[in-house]
């Protein structure tokens, strides 16, 4: 028999909860990820996977953007469209998208330079590894998880992102009174949101009543605007982040 290496490629142990979409990129998009990359894509070390964070890397977001303001991270963040107007919006927060779908990135990319901003950085990377990994504990103001993937077979249900391993990972990004704003039009997946944040000792809610209001932070998508037109409600949470010193054996 050959020789069986000693240690095997170490892939995930841990589900994700995307597909990774390569697709084909327009000529440009292409030109954007070759021209823009180098100031919107941070460049970040690789575990085995192609979008893994190598456990031990970091970053230290003053040094990335030079300067000391608010920090703002938006997972899943698509085509750009939400977090490109409300860096254009509000100069005096940075922001970081995640994403794993690169067309979507270098859309993000181009309108971001279209648009003249500075205070946008991007990450091609699984979202619980940039929270677990690149970024340091408490350095986030606030998390943004809108329209995350429903998988709205049962089958799938297990792939949502907003689940019980997750909210660890945003307690330890965020720092404390920092904010955890959700939005999807899937009703029993905003249920199940409500349901894991409810049993979180290290998230209380922002808001009263069933659901929070639309965040005014939040443009109006295509993506929003395609699901009310099929009649789904869209529905808001947010959580703040509990004082470090009330976690659980702390």
């Amino acid at each position: 028999m050959p020789h069986e290496p000693e240690t095997a490629p170490r892939f995930r142990d841990k589900p994700v909860s995307f597909v990774r979409r390569g697709g084909r990129m327009s000529d440009g998009q292409e030109r954007a990820w070759a021209e823009l990359s180098p100031v919107f894509l941070l460049d970040v070390p690789r575990d085995e996977a192609e979008t893994s964070i190598l456990p031990g890397a970091s970053i230290t977001p003053t040094a990335v953007f030079g300067r000391t303001t608010p920090l703002v991270v938006e997972i899943g963040s698509g085509q750009g469209h939400a977090i490109v107007e409300a860096a254009a919006r509000t100069p005096d927060t940075d922001f970081l998208a995640v994403e794993v779908f690169r067309a979507g990135l270098a859309r993000t990319m181009l309108d971001a330079h279209r648009a003249g901003i500075s205070n946008l950085r991007l990450v091609e990377a699984n979202a619980p590894e940039v929270l677990e990994h690149l970024l340091p504990a408490g350095s986030v103001d606030e998390i943004w998880v809108f329209f995350p993937d429903p998988w709205h077979k049962s089958k799938h249900n297990k792939r949502r992102l907003i689940a019980p391993p997750f909210l660890p990972l945003a307690a330890q990004a965020l720092r404390d009174g920092g904010l955890l704003r959700l939005a999807t039009d899937w009703e029993d997946y905003a249920k199940q949101m409500r349901d894991v944040l409810r049993a979180a000792d290290a998230f209380a809610p922002a808001f009263e009543g069933e659901w929070a209001p639309r965040f005014d932070g939040r443009v109006m998508t295509a993506f929003e605007r395609k699901g009310l037109a099929k009649g789904r409600a869209i529905r808001d949470l947010v959580y703040r982040r509990m004082p470090r010193s009330a976690d659980a054996g702390t």
